[in-house]
């Protein structure tokens, strides 16, 4: 297969690097200053000359916070340049998998997310992502996947774990929330899910986190656990569960944002889920490897 990735330096596409470098597939990945995906025009130019048989969508605007401020920087990534993929990938008969978020629903069901469940966004950063999935499927529905996740994280670039690590390291206690529900996921399984779709051009709309569920607060404790147990941290440190109302952002964060994985499990069945935790242990693995 002929397989584009947009994007080149985050969590996604680094992973997407890793599994493909042993691919037999041809793959081009392109950075920002390879296409510019906010220009229809640079769309075409660009991927016309490659000729994609699927294109994996890995690029994304994700400062949540800022996004409060930045609307039209985040807009133009996670909405307009989505349409222009799919406006290309429509004419030129080319399959798109696209990764979306928790944060287009509104934290407040109490119980896991369907595919199907209303959407509502509270922040910025979720009404762009919202507004790139409509858009999807308005132009492309039969030749496109859509992939919610949360939570993601990798051995690459910044993240929860690794910012966790460093304060574990520095500080003498932590205070995490605790209120706020969800699934942490590791970047390589989100990208093997990606790829899986793209080679057997799996359309829908579909969720893909780790296994379980967790409070950040839940997660840090056990960012610290499994990492003293690996030697990446020499010390205990006290980490205090806190309220949301503690700790205000700018941006409104859904407090439960648990996705169901019914229909993943269903269809993606050369692809396992794995719980949380085990993930976490294999990442914290690959950290202490290349350190």
């Amino acid at each position: 297969m002929n397989i584009v990735v947009i994007g080149k330096s985050g969590q996604l596409a680094f992973e997407l690097q890793r599994i493909l470098a042993t691919a037999e597939h041809n793959v081009t990945f392109l950075a920002r200053h390879d296409v510019d995906i906010t220009s229809l025009a640079s769309i075409e130019r660009t991927l016309s000359a490659l000729s994609p048989d699927t294109v994996i969508n890995a690029s994304a605007y994700t400062a949540v916070d800022r996004a409060e401020t930045e609307l039209e920087a985040c807009n133009a990534i996670n909405a307009i340049a989505v349409k222009n993929l799919a406006m290309y990938c429509k004419q030129a008969k080319a399959f798109l998998v696209h990764v979306s978020t928790d944060y287009v629903f509104n934290g407040l069901k109490g119980s896991p997310y369907l595919t199907n469940d209303k959407i509502e966004p509270q922040g910025a950063y979720g009404k762009s992502k919202a507004d790139g999935e409509k858009a999807l499927l308005e132009v492309l529905p039969e030749a496109s996947c859509i992939i919610r996740t949360a939570w993601v994280y990798s051995a690459h670039g910044s993240n929860f774990v690794k910012t966790m690590l460093r304060l574990m390291s520095d500080k003498p206690q932590l205070g995490v929330i605790d209120d706020q529900i969800g699934t942490p996921t590791w970047a390589h399984g989100l990208a093997q899910a990606c790829l899986w779709a793209g080679e057997t051009n799996t359309a829908g709309v579909f969720h893909w986190t780790d296994e379980g569920v967790a409070s950040w607060y839940d997660f840090a404790l056990a960012i610290q656990e499994i990492a003293l147990e690996k030697g990446l941290l020499n010390k205990t440190i006290p980490i205090l569960p806190i309220p949301s109302s503690q700790y205000p952002t700018p941006a409104k964060r859904p407090h439960y944002s648990v996705l169901d994985k019914t229909k993943t499990r269903e269809i993606f069945t050369s692809c396992h889920l794995v719980h949380w935790r085990k993930q976490l242990s294999a990442m914290l693995d690959e950290l202490k490897a290349n350190n």
